[in-house]
């Protein structure tokens, strides 16, 4: 523990010198035991820790805050699994479902590359995407894929949380999911709108729009609005499906 006088050990009371960091290492007896911390959190949850936190060619910097983030993700997987309501699915999440399809292309070029630390991000995100939306036959299909994917990195709440999801057979049998090359096309685009080269406003739109709706809705931003004081633009500049910039 820290104190004003330097760190104490909390049993004794007697001072601990806290040295610079090493590298663990058997001669140097500085190496941490694996088995109490699998005990206490299970091997799901730090094999995600291990995967997440850097790349195969970097040292692992071990922190117990950074296991017990892994430790709160395998519960966070869990927890969807309950909250899963299919009887209850209704609408239509096309948003998610291309984020399924977007991911697993990038899960697997992650896991070719060895750049496992990036495909758990990406599962971090499809993960909150999941927790967000209602319940729909889309969110039911989402968890089925999140379980897939993560199932070579945390297999065995995979294996519980599939059976538990009411799936046949072991996760480690069923097939990858396939991906809809349509699912990876965006509709729709964010436009960037600028005034005088600052960015001050975006607008969604359809991918192809008309240069002159573009325009059009642009200039009818409450925000660019504002900024012109009802003064006409001296030229607006659209450049398809990216960003509009207004000379003012």
């Amino acid at each position: 523990r820290k104190t004003d006088a330097g760190y104490i050990e909390i049993a004794t009371g007697g001072p601990v010198t806290v040295g610079r960091v090493t590298k663990m290492s058997k001669s140097k007896k500085n190496t941490v035991d694996p088995e109490p911390i699998v005990d206490q959190y299970g091997a799901d949850a730090v094999r995600w820790f291990v995967l997440s936190d850097s790349p195969p060619e970097r040292d692992l910097p071990w922190s117990e805050s950074g296991i017990e983030g892994a430790w709160r993700f395998v519960q966070r997987l869990w927890r969807l699994i309950e909250s899963d309501d299919a009887a209850n699915a209704e609408g239509d999440e096309i948003g998610l479902r291309k984020l399924c399809h977007r991911t697993t292309v990038g899960i697997e070029s992650d896991i070719n590359a060895l750049q496992f630390n990036k495909a758990v991000a990406r599962l971090y995100s499809l993960c909150s995407a999941i927790e967000k939306a209602a319940p729909s036959a889309d969110r039911e299909q989402a968890i089925r894929t999140l379980l897939l994917l993560v199932s070579p990195m945390v297999p065995h709440v995979a294996e519980e949380a599939w059976a538990t999801a009411g799936n046949d057979g072991l996760i480690a049998d069923a097939a990858w999911p396939i991906v809809d090359p349509a699912m990876l096309v965006d509709d729709e685009v964010t436009i960037a709108v600028q005034v005088n080269g600052k960015l001050r406003d975006t607008l969604v739109f359809p991918k192809g729009a008309p240069k002159d709706e573009v325009e059009a809705a642009a200039l009818a931003s409450e925000k660019i609005v504002r900024l012109l004081e009802g003064k006409p633009p001296r030229k607006v500049i659209v450049v398809p499906d990216r960003l509009v910039n207004i000379v003012a």
